[in-house]
């Protein structure tokens, strides 16, 4: 364990956020064993001439991590990131600077998997639409609500089997589903069908998963060729980043009946929801919301407080990104 002396100033542990996160979202910052450098902090001076010299950074959520972000941080060596995706940082620039970059890692993986199994039986049994139907009063006066369609036997495709996309497959085996994937790479030892162009995945599954890492060359990986091939009962599920999918095609083809439905947490330009999508039945929406649970925020503070101090000891870091 770190400790410090009376002659020995704290270690500098630079903060880059948003905002919308506070500071005090990580417990740990608030014990004094670091220098904290916040750089929305006006009221610290010492910020420009201290930070010059931080050589770690905790990255706040997905704050954007730039060539000119990293250009004010000459000295700067490693970046303890907080969520689970990367596509906020620049990785190949920080693979030119030699900055190694971790994440949060599998601390909300299985919050997310559960989340995007609670989508698909919500948009498929049709929970969310049969509650409002309730609480408008419309049973007495409306008779029966139209019946959703059974989970079981279901074929369901999942665009990135990663450690979410990993977990969402076993709980759905369960729900005795047929599972396919695409991912970079065939994955060793996993008995599910792989498909490595993703129009063969869709045109071969009633539903789309979509949970792999937003990249240039994942965006808008679900185009409207994918969700043509996908058909017209065919439901997509997005839980990994709104870009992924392109939104304007999905809203469309969801208006016109082209494609069976949709449960999505994740947007094209979040906190703003395409209007059309509020009065569809067959659409499932939340804000973003999959991974957040109190035990996974807490694996989470354990992870990112680990990294900061492995980092100070010359320990090894967890849930690094190899940029080599």
């Amino acid at each position: 364990m770190m400790e410090t002396t009376a002659s020995q100033q704290p270690p500098l542990l630079l903060i880059h956020r948003i905002p919308q996160i506070e500071p005090s979202f990580f417990p740990f910052l608030k014990s004094g064993r670091y220098r904290i450098l916040d750089q929305l902090d006006e009221s610290d001076p010492s910020f420009p001439t201290l930070s010059k010299s931080a050589r770690v950074m905790l990255c706040l959520g997905p704050s954007k991590v730039t060539a000119e972000t990293l250009d004010r941080y000459p000295s700067l060596e490693c970046i303890v990131g907080s969520s689970a995706g990367y596509d906020h940082f620049d990785l190949a620039e920080c693979r030119r600077r030699g900055i190694r970059v971790t994440t949060g890692g599998d601390s909300f993986s299985d919050d997310v998997a559960d989340f995007a199994v609670g989508l698909l039986i919500d948009v498929l049994r049709r929970v969310s639409a049969s509650d409002r139907f309730v609480r408008a009063g419309s049973w007495p006066k409306k008779g029966e609500f139209p019946v959703g369609s059974k989970v079981g036997g279901k074929r369901v495709g999942i665009v990135g089997l990663g450690s979410i996309g990993l977990r969402i497959s076993r709980r759905l085996e369960a729900f005795g589903c047929t599972i396919a994937y695409t991912s970079k790479n065939i994955k060793p030892n996993i008995p599910f069908c792989f498909y490595e162009n993703i129009n063969h995945l869709a045109s071969n599954s009633d539903i789309l998963i979509v949970c792999c890492a937003l990249t240039q060359e994942t965006h808008h990986i679900v185009d409207k060729n994918v969700m043509l091939a996908l058909g017209e009962d065919g439901i997509i599920i997005n839980v990994g980043r709104g870009p992924l999918v392109d939104e304007k095609e999905l809203v469309r083809l969801l208006v016109s009946g082209e494609i069976g439905g949709a449960g999505l947490d994740v947007y094209e330009h979040e906190p703003n929801v395409p209007r059309e999508l509020f009065g569809l039945d067959n659409v499932v929406l939340s804000s973003h919301v999959s991974f957040a649970t109190p035990e996974g925020i807490a694996q989470l503070h354990a992870l990112v407080a680990t990294n900061v101090e492995s980092f100070f000891l010359n320990k090894a870091l967890q849930a690094e990104i190899q940029l080599q």
